[in-house]
């Protein structure tokens, strides 16, 4: 970032395994910042296929979406991940 703007801090979010509403699992990294826009952005990985990782932004990731006219959570947490457990993050 080349100016003075003050950095706004980063939204918390609980790391570890999240379902998506439509039934897949992810493991959440943490909440990262984009370096231009300064946008708080969730970086996350799919627990199937290739598994690569990607950002999605904090408000999509943790909005709601409607389900036959009920207010869901896009993803939900469901419990640590295994490094977590073991005692480690990604921001170490």
């Amino acid at each position: 970032m080349s100016d003075d703007r003050p950095v706004p801090p980063l939204p918390t979010l609980p790391l570890g395994i999240y379902r998506h509403y439509k039934g897949q699992r992810y493991a959440v990294y943490g909440v990262v910042r984009h370096s231009e826009t300064l946008q708080a952005l969730v970086l996350y990985r799919p627990l199937y296929g290739e598994g690569a990782l990607w950002v999605r932004p904090f408000e999509m990731f943790t909005g709601t979406i409607d389900i036959e006219g009920a207010a869901r959570p896009r993803f939900e947490w469901v419990e640590p991940s295994a490094d977590q457990a073991a005692g480690s993050s990604f921001t170490e």
